[in-house]
């Protein structure tokens, strides 16, 4: 019998995915613990409407990510901190700081897990930092340290 699984089952499948089981197993465990439903024409016609609106928003995630990339390419984001005689800041510039002037600048909420830096900003200068906005779109920000 096909079934629709409607959560992971481990050593059967994933959510979402259609499978064959024995018509015992899936009448006595899995229809009565709501674990799966039929895989008749209208429960199919479901999951691919579902399959699609999930489709259509990763489209639209993706094309939103594409366009804060651009803006983020064409931008120069300056940072003032405290720093010594030669140079070296108290502290850092993180990540965290990084995507808070982010958010000042675009008005767009940028994770600081998505920032890829290396190691903390010790010192002032310029430098480059990748952000990885979403799954093949990534961005390059210039970034400007400046003392106070």
């Amino acid at each position: 019998m096909k079934v629709i699984l409607l959560s992971d089952i481990k050593n059967v499948g994933k959510k979402d995915q259609v499978i064959n089981a024995s018509d015992g197993y899936a009448r006595n465990f899995l229809f009565p613990k709501n674990l799966a439903v039929e895989a008749n024409a209208d429960n199919m016609k479901k999951l691919q409407d579902k399959k699609n609106s999930e489709a259509h928003k990763k489209d639209l995630e993706k094309a939103k990510a594409q366009e804060i990339a651009e803006k983020i390419n064409k931008m120069e984001l300056t940072i003032s901190v405290k720093a010594g005689e030669n140079g070296k800041i108290f502290g850092g510039v993180t990540s965290k700081e990084i995507a808070e002037e982010l958010k000042k600048s675009l008005n767009e909420s940028i994770d600081k897990k998505k920032i890829d830096l290396k190691e903390t900003i010790k010192t002032i200068g310029s430098f480059s930092v990748d952000i990885k906005l979403y799954e093949g779109v990534n961005a390059r920000l210039k970034l400007n340290i400046n003392a106070q």
